[in-house]
């Protein structure tokens, strides 16, 4: 009843602009008009990566509570981790509005926002209100458009929400600040990392942790760029990848209309390409290194298949448009379905089963 109640809810937005109704459902978040749901624990479905125990493997990708609003209703909807953000040190209002399209037909949606969000100050106020309170909490950090020196910008993200963060991102793959993916390349990421986890050395002496520091990648990368980001993700102490941002891309799309708008295109038309990917990636830096599978997760079966393709965790937002905010929680069901169906102990058993399958597709 819940569930039915929450998708008739997540339609009746679709009477508002997409950034308006993003408005309302965090609104309602907050007062609490979206009820919890109640997931009984599947031990088969935790993971521990990177150090950290998850209770299930699918979590909130950034783009959704980009200011740290309601991290805490997010875990309740029975997501196993959330992530806030994307943050930059100062506040920044993004590009001009209308900056977000839906897609219907193709159940996708294009952004470009351009890391719109109220800064480090406000976003850390609302993390040190938490407290002690439960729940992994990653926090995806960024460079502001106008910044003379964007690498400064992720290390001062470090710096600042270290106590607060479970795990960090390293955004530098939106399409809709100019000049972010070129952080992408080799010499660029270099530095960047060289920084960043330096950064996080000398918090870890500080605050007797170390946090885990994941970099978030596009799924437009060239075969030979993925090469570079494998080799310098093994030439330094990073915890993981996050496979993927949104496309540029605009391959069989129905719509003909919004489609031709500018930004990054995520929900359902991003799954093959950000799973092939993943699978590349998996290849590139072998069995050990954490990779997150993102991109056009709406279903059970389509975490399942990022799993097979090399992820050890899921991420998802966009097609919780469609589908509505019960669909973390139908998909944590539906997995211990399909692990009944497969009859394995762990979902870690049937990681990497499709890796050689998605990695022959063709960019």
């Amino acid at each position: 009843m819940i569930g039915r109640l929450a998708g008739i809810a997540s339609r009746g937005l679709f009477t508002f602009d997409p950034e308006t109704a993003h408005g309302l459902s965090i609104k309602a978040l907050k007062s609490g008009l979206i009820p919890p749901c109640r997931l009984a624990q599947d031990p088969r479905l935790v993971q521990t990566v990177a150090g950290i125990r998850f209770p299930n493997p699918i979590g909130l990708a950034a783009g959704y509570d980009k200011n740290a609003e309601v991290p805490d209703a997010m875990l309740r909807l029975g997501f196993g981790f959330t992530e806030v953000g994307t943050l930059t040190p100062k506040p920044q209002a993004g590009n001009d509005k209308p900056r977000i399209f839906r897609l219907i037909e193709d159940r996708g949606v294009i952004n470009r926002l351009g890391f719109n969000n109220e800064g480090h100050e406000a976003a850390l106020r609302r993390l040190a209100a938490r407290g002690k309170a439960p729940g992994i909490l990653g926090v995806n950090i960024g460079a502001n458009k106008d910044a003379s020196d964007r690498i400064a910008d992720y290390v001062a993200g470090i710096a600042r929400f270290y106590a607060h963060a479970t795990y960090f991102t390293v955004n530098i793959s939106s399409p809709n600040t100019p000049g972010l993916r070129d952080l992408q390349a080799r010499e660029s990421l270099k530095a960047l990392l060289d920084a960043v986890l330096a950064a996080r050395a000398e918090e870890a002496l500080r605050h007797g942790r170390s946090v885990p520091v994941f970099l978030k990648i596009a799924p437009d990368l060239t075969e030979e760029g993925l090469d570079d980001i494998a080799a310098e993700a093994g030439s330094h102490p990073l915890d993981g990848l996050i496979v993927s941002n949104t496309t540029l891309a605009r391959d069989g799309l129905k719509n003909q209309v919004e489609s031709k708008e500018t930004g990054g295109l995520s929900g359902a038309p991003l799954f093959k390409r950000s799973t092939a990917v993943l699978a590349k990636m998996r290849q590139r830096v072998g069995a050990d290194l954490p990779l997150i599978g993102v991109g056009g997760v709406g279903s059970a079966e389509d975490a399942l298949e990022k799993i097979r393709a090399g992820a050890d965790l899921v991420q998802l937002y966009s097609c919780m448009v469609y589908e509505g905010p019960g669909l973390a929680s139908a998909i944590v069901k539906g997995l211990s379905g399909l692990l009944d169906r497969e009859n394995v102990s762990s979902i870690r058993q049937l990681r990497d089963g499709h890796v050689d399958q998605w990695a022959a597709t063709k960019l």
